[in-house]
């Protein structure tokens, strides 16, 4: 894939410019790095010679002018930041498929996490960004990297202190099941109870008539707790097979994936540290491997597709 963008005379002729403004973008930073460490010299000069008002008036001047270009190019770096998402990553991405999009400053709504059941502490803080979208076959899906995070707050002799915890990093894939499921299906860590325990309290999701579903899969029981109000339609959905399929995948994740089914959609929630599709300002664009990892991220998302044979249209909507 990287050698066929390399080859991609539209790429190149679009790295090469933006490469351009990386550059000036990267060398205003430098110099105001610059300034500022000159402004922290010469204060301590000032200092050791016992000349403190020298020291400090001195190291004013390099301070402004750095702050000055900093705030200016902060303006260019995000149209460059921009641009790299829309035009690089976009156009690599139809090298994948031809159907797929990216935008950038869209993600996943709040409401359709929640209501997604993966998780049981409502956030607090909810960032998103970078939705991206495609069509297999006959089946579509998206996703966007999410970051939720709930508050505690403590109090003691100085304050209170207000401090935040993730409920989930990571990228939300959505796709289309083809099946209006008449209850929720929700598959989780079987560690992650213990994770959220002291903050059940924050519970928002009603599983008054939620029952564990016991699977004829001990390695997918091993692994996974699976939660419904309908025995039947989750072993309808949760297939032999499909168990199998879903043991793949979270074989091929870095940690444990969370699963859920409700309406008409399948959710997976991948927890992720690593921030993707963004554009680098300190090294250069004209390497060979600068898209290798957003696009391995990308192509994993799509295959899910056939990893969990979503085009075999067992059911259909009502």
């Amino acid at each position: 894939m990287d050698s066929e963008i390399n080859n991609n005379a539209a790429m190149q002729e679009v790295l090469n410019t933006l490469e351009i403004e990386r550059k000036k973008i990267a060398d205003t930073y430098t110099t105001c790095y610059i300034l500022l460490g000159l402004a922290v010299l010469i204060f301590i000069v000032g200092f050791l010679i016992r000349f403190l008002y020298l020291g400090v008036f001195g190291c004013l001047v390099p301070i402004v002018i750095g702050i000055v270009m900093y705030f200016r190019v902060e303006d260019d770096a995000q149209k460059y930041k921009a641009a790299y998402k829309n035009n690089v990553i976009g156009l690599a991405l139809k090298n994948i498929n031809e159907s797929l999009t990216i935008e950038p400053h869209s993600g996943l709504p709040q409401y359709e996490f929640e209501s997604s059941e993966l998780f049981t502490t409502e956030p607090d803080r909810y960032k998103t960004q970078d939705l991206i979208s495609g069509r297999v076959d006959k089946t579509s899906f998206w996703f966007a990297e999410v970051h939720a995070e709930y508050k505690t707050e403590t109090r003691d002799k100085n304050g209170t202190k207000t401090n935040w915890h993730t409920i989930f990093k990571g990228i939300v894939f959505v796709a289309d099941f083809n099946k209006d499921f008449s209850v929720s299906t929700v598959v989780r860590p079987k560690d992650l109870g213990d994770a959220i325990s002291s903050w059940f309290s924050k519970n928002v999701f009603s599983f008054g008539n939620t029952e564990v579903v016991q699977l004829e899969n001990t390695a997918f029981d091993e692994r996974f707790v699976t939660y419904s109000r309908n025995q039947i339609e989750a072993r309808y959905i949760l297939t032999p097979a499909m168990m199998e399929r879903i043991l793949d995948l979270n074989n091929k994740s870095d940690e444990t994936i969370s699963l859920s089914f409700i309406s008409s959609k399948m959710y997976i929630a991948f927890p992720l540290s690593h921030n993707y599709f963004e554009a680098p300002i300190h090294q250069s664009l004209l390497v060979p491997d600068l898209l290798t990892d957003d696009l391995s991220i990308v192509e994993f998302m799509q295959n899910i597709v056939h990893e969990l044979d979503l085009n075999t249209r067992i059911w259909g909507k009502e």
